[in-house]
């Protein structure tokens, strides 16, 4: 894990479980998205918001807008950046009609806020997002790899082009969103993206990196030993013949 150039960014709405990641060296930063705050439990958006940041102001979190019409998400935009200094606000790329978000991308990118533009599919797309974008603001590119992939297509070529699409914008930086195992923190790395968000689960998963394969087989055939006796499988069989 050393090697990585990527950064990692947990992405939940967990508060406890958001607590205990900060205690993780490998996590750079957060994100969060209305869909995963409302299957945490969450109801005050906006208490949720300041109470994260305020228990990790040493790290990026994004937070996204809700509003479906352009005039109404720059100014959910502002309000977001003005919660902490370390908040970043996630817009997505079209609004619920598919009508590019580009107007409310460019006037926070002008503004100075640091924006994560989210939902994004096709290298198309960012490169619509780059000719909006602010050179000398930072900003984050979320190209949802693991669905693109939920699609039967290799993400890897058209994230290259993603990340070719953002050329010219060195406060840009490309994250490979919802992978879907922690194979794909590696491949990420290695096509040259910036950050990956990981959810808790796959976090769980990087003790493994690197394990022993024949013990890892091993460690298998003694869990389904050990269920099939604990749940009193058992199956009739004959004796062995002699």
């Amino acid at each position: 894990m050393s090697d990585l150039k990527i950064k990692i960014f947990a992405d939940g709405a967990d508060f406890d479980q958001m607590m205990a990641l900060t205690k993780n060296p490998h996590v750079k930063g957060f994100t969060t998205n209305p869909t995963l705050m409302r299957k945490a439990g969450v109801t005050d958006y906006k208490g949720f918001a300041q109470k994260v940041l305020k228990a990790i102001p040493d790290r990026p979190v994004s937070f996204e807008v809700f509003a479906d019409d352009i005039p109404t998400m720059i100014e959910q935009g502002r309000q977001i950046a003005s919660w902490g200094p370390n908040a970043n606000v996630k817009v997505p790329v079209t609004n619920t009609e598919g009508v590019f978000t580009g107007p409310a991308i460019k006037e926070l990118a002008n503004a100075g806020v640091v924006l994560n533009v989210t939902a994004i599919m096709t290298p198309a797309q960012v490169k619509q997002i780059a000719a909006c974008l602010n050179p000398n603001v930072g900003s984050i590119i979320s190209v949802f790899a693991g669905r693109i992939a939920d699609t039967g297509r290799d993400p890897i070529p058209l994230m290259k082009d993603c990340l070719a699409a953002l050329k010219g914008h060195p406060k840009a930086e490309l994250l490979w969103a919802s992978p879907r195992e922690l194979l794909n923190i590696f491949q990420a790395d290695e096509m040259g993206c910036h950050i990956i968000t990981v959810t808790g689960d796959v976090l769980g998963k990087l003790s493994l990196v690197g394990k022993n394969l024949d013990e890892y087989s091993l460690e298998t055939v003694k869990m389904f030993r050990k269920d099939a006796v604990a749940a009193g499988f058992s199956i009739s069989v004959a004796s062995a013949a002699a």
